[in-house]
C-alpha cells in the first residue's frame, strides 16, 4: 500500500496512468462504433421482376359415382307379385326385375277392350248403313237427302266413338304393363326394399322398390378451383389416387365439365369417365386427382416472402423513385418458394422481400 502511495505522488506516474485510461476508452469507442454499423443490415433485398409462371400440382379430394343411377318407383298402387333380383344381381336392359298385381286395373282393361268391341260392331252397323241408302240415293226419289245425311254423320259418329273407345282399351293397356317392373338400362341391383306380398303405392317416395346402378363405366366427380378449370380440356387424362388401393396410380380422361361456378366453394364440378370392366371399383370410393397447372405466363414468380397479407388486403412493397409503395396484387400457383402475382406491376419493377408488414410506404430504399 505504501509503495502504490508512493507511485501516484511521482508526476511521471500520474500521467502514465491517465495515459491509459484514454487507450482504453478510445478502444471502447471504436468497438462501438464497430458494432453499430454492423446492424445496419435492413433484412430484405430487392429484386427485378420479370415474367414467369409457376408449375404446381394440385391434390383434390374426389368421388366415384355410378355413371347412371335410378331408384324405382311404381308407377301404379297394387301388390308385389314377384321379384326376380335382389341387391348385387347383375341385369341387362329391358329385363324383368318384379310383378306386381292389381285387380281392378285389370277388370279396368277388360271393360275397356269390350266397349271398343261394341263400338266396333256400331260403327260397322251405321257404316253398311249409310253405304246401301248411298247406293238406294243413285235411284232417283228412292232416299231423301236429309235421311241420306242423318245416315252419315251416323256412321262418322259411330267411326269417332270406335276410335275413342280404341284408345281407352290402349290406356289400360299400357297401365296393366306398369304391372311388370324392368330395367331401364344394364346394371347391378344395390339396392332392395320390397318382398312379395307387399302393398306399394305411388303416393309413397320414402323408399324406392329397387335402385339400379351402371357400374361398368363409373364418373369420377370433382370440384376443380376455377383458376385451374379454365385451363382444362376435354380428353385431358388425369391421374388420381383411390384410397381402396394405395398407391395405385390410375388415369382417367376429362369428359364433362358443368360450366357453372360454386358461388360458395369458387370451383367447377369436372366429370371423368373411368373404365370398370372388371369390377374392381366401386360408386362412393373416395379418390385423390391430380391435377398438373402450369400456371398463367403473364404472372411473375417471386419469393413467398415478398407477398404480405393483412387481414384487409395482399400486397407487396416495389421501389418507385426510391420510396417504397404498396401495391395490391392477387396470388395465384405456388409452391414451397415461390408464388404467382398479377396486379398494377411491370416487368424491371424492383420488389423488395423480406421486409414485412413492419415497413410503410414511402420509405427511402437505396
Amino acid at each position: 500500500m505504501k509503495q502504490i502511495q508512493i507511485f501516484l505522488k511521482r508526476p511521471t506516474a500520474i500521467i502514465l496512468l491517465l495515459s491509459m485510461v484514454a487507450a482504453m476508452g478510445c478502444k471502447d469507442n471504436a468497438s462501438a462504433v464497430q458494432t453499430s454499423e454492423t446492424t445496419t443490415d435492413p433484412g430484405y433485398k430487392l429484386v427485378k421482376l420479370q415474367h414467369a409462371s409457376v408449375s404446381q400440382v394440385l391434390k383434390l379430394p374426389a368421388q366415384l359415382a355410378a355413371y347412371e343411377e335410378v331408384s324405382i318407383f311404381p308407377k301404379v298402387n297394387g301388390f308385389v307379385k314377384q321379384v326376380w333380383v335382389d341387391v348385387g344381381s347383375h341385369v341387362k336392359k329391358g329385363q324383368v326385375l318384379m310383378n306386381l298385381e292389381a285387380p281392378e286395373l285389370e277388370q279396368a282393361a277388360v271393360q275397356a277392350k269390350e266397349k271398343y268391341a261394341r263400338a266396333t260392331l256400331d260403327y260397322a252397323i251405321s257404316k253398311e248403313n249409310y253405304e246401301r241408302l248411298r247406293q238406294a240415293s243413285l235411284t232417283p226419289g228412292a232416299i231423301s237427302p236429309m235421311g241420306l245425311a242423318s245416315a252419315k254423320a251416323k256412321a262418322d259418329a259411330d267411326s269417332t266413338l270406335c276410335n275413342a273407345e280404341r284408345a281407352n282399351w290402349d290406356m289400360e293397356r299400357a297401365i296393366l304393363d306398369y304391372l311388370k317392373v324392368s330395367a331401364p338400362f344394364d346394371g347391378v341391383i344395390s339396392e332392395r326394399n320390397v318382398h312379395p306380398g307387399a302393398l306399394v303405392s305411388v303416393a309413397g317416395k320414402d323408399k324406392p322398390m329397387l335402385d339400379l346402378r351402371q357400374t361398368e363405366r363409373l364418373r369420377l366427380q370433382v370440384d376443380v378451383p376455377e383458376n385451374l378449370a379454365s385451363g382444362l380440356q376435354d380428353m385431358d387424362t388425369v391421374s388420381f389416387y383411390l384410397s381402396a388401393f394405395p398407391g395405385k396410380k390410375m388415369t382417367g380422361r376429362v369428359k364433362r365439365r358443368s360450366g357453372v361456378v360454386n358461388i360458395q366453394y369458387r370451383s367447377e364440378r369436372v366429370e371423368l369417365d373411368i373404365d370398370n370392366h372388371d369390377g374392381r371399383l366401386a360408386p362412393g370410393m373416395y379418390a385423390d386427382v391430380l391435377f398438373q397447372s402450369k400456371g398463367n405466363p403473364a404472372a411473375f414468380a417471386v419469393p413467398k416472402a415478398a407477398v404480405i397479407t393483412s387481414t384487409e388486403r395482399k400486397y407487396v412493397l416495389l421501389v418507385r423513385n426510391g420510396k417504397t409503395v404498396k401495391v395490391d396484387v392477387a396470388t395465384g400457383n405456388e409452391t414451397p418458394g415461390s408464388i404467382e402475382i398479377t396486379g398494377d406491376i411491370e416487368p424491371g419493377d424492383e420488389l423488395v422481400v423480406g421486409a414485412g408488414d413492419e415497413m410503410k410506404e414511402g420509405v427511402t430504399v437505396k
